[in-house]
C-alpha cells in the first residue's frame, strides 16, 4: 500500500493570495513523490485549490436542514474532496466532540463514499495515568461502532501531548501504539502518526516504527518542510 501524507493546515493561512502559494509550492516540491499526498485546507479555499488530492478538517453528520454553519458529506463530495479529517483532539477539546458524535459523523462520510482520517490519541495526563492504551481502545471502539466495512478507514495516532508541542512521540512508543492499534482493526488499515511531525523525525515514523504515513500540522504550512516530510516516506 501507497504511504498516505496529510498536510492538516488548521485556521491557515488568513488569505487566499498566502493558500495558492503554499499550494503551488507543495505542488512542485512534491511533483515526483510516490506517496499519496493531501492537503486539508480551510474550507473557503476548497474550490480555489487545484492539482492534488484534498480533504476537510471537518464534516458535520447530517445530511442538510437547518444546522447553521455546517457542512454535510454530500456538500464536500459535490466540492471533488476525497478525505475527511474526524475525531482531531482539537475538535474534541474546543468543541466538545464525544466518541458518540465522532462515530455519527464517520458513519455519515461513508455513506457518501469519502474517505476518512480517523484521530485517536491520549493526552499527558492519560498516558501518566497509565491510561494510554485504555483511552486507544475506547476511541477506537465506539468510533468505529457499527461500522464494519473499513476500506476507508485511515487511522491517525496523535498523542495529544504531542500535537503542535515540539515533544514528539519517541519511535519505540509510537511503535508499540502501533501495534495496540492493530488489534482493533483490519490488517490493510493504513496507520498514521501525527504530533509536531518534523522532516528530523517524519521517516522514522515510516521505516522503524512502521506507521504507513503522517499526519501534519505546522509543517505543512512550510512547503519546503512538509516537501521533505513527503521525501523521507520514500
Amino acid at each position: 500500500m501507497k504511504n498516505l501524507i496529510i498536510a492538516n493546515w488548521k485556521m491557515n493561512p488568513v488569505n487566499l493570495k498566502e493558500a495558492e502559494d503554499i499550494f503551488s509550492a507543495i505542488k512542485k516540491g512534491i511533483k515526483k513523490s510516490t506517496s499519496e499526498v493531501v492537503v486539508c485546507p480551510p474550507y473557503i479555499y476548497l474550490p480555489l485549490l487545484k492539482g492534488l488530492t484534498l480533504g476537510t478538517q471537518n464534516v458535520f453528520y447530517e445530511g442538510k436542514g437547518a444546522f447553521t454553519g455546517e457542512v454535510s458529506p454530500a456538500m464536500l463530495k459535490d466540492l471533488g474532496v476525497d478525505y475527511v479529517i474526524i475525531g482531531h483532539s482539537e475538535r474534541r477539546k474546543y468543541f466538545g466532540e464525544t466518541d458518540e458524535i465522532v462515530n455519527k459523523k464517520i458513519k455519515a462520510v461513508l455513506a457518501v463514499g469519502l474517505k476518512i482520517i480517523f484521530c485517536i490519541g491520549e493526552t499527558a495526563e492519560e498516558r501518566d495515568a497509565g491510561k494510554k492504551n485504555e483511552v486507544l481502545e475506547r476511541q477506537i471502539k465506539l468510533g468505529l461502532a457499527g461500522v464494519e466495512d473499513l476500506r476507508n478507514i485511515n487511522i491517525a495516532y496523535e498523542p495529544v501531548w504531542a500535537i503542535g508541542t515540539g515533544n514528539n512521540c519517541g519511535v519505540n512508543e509510537a511503535q508499540q501504539a502501533f501495534e495496540f492499534i492493530r488489534k482493533f482493526i483490519k490488517p490493510e488499515t493504513r496507520i498514521l502518526y501525527g504530533g509536531s511531525v518534523k522532516p528530523e523525525n517524519s521517516g522514522a515514523y515510516i521505516k522503524e516504527a512502521g506507521a504507513n504515513g503522517l499526519l501534519a500540522g505546522g509543517a505543512s504550512l512550510k512547503p519546503e518542510e512538509f516537501s521533505q516530510i513527503v521525501k523521507s516516506a520514500e
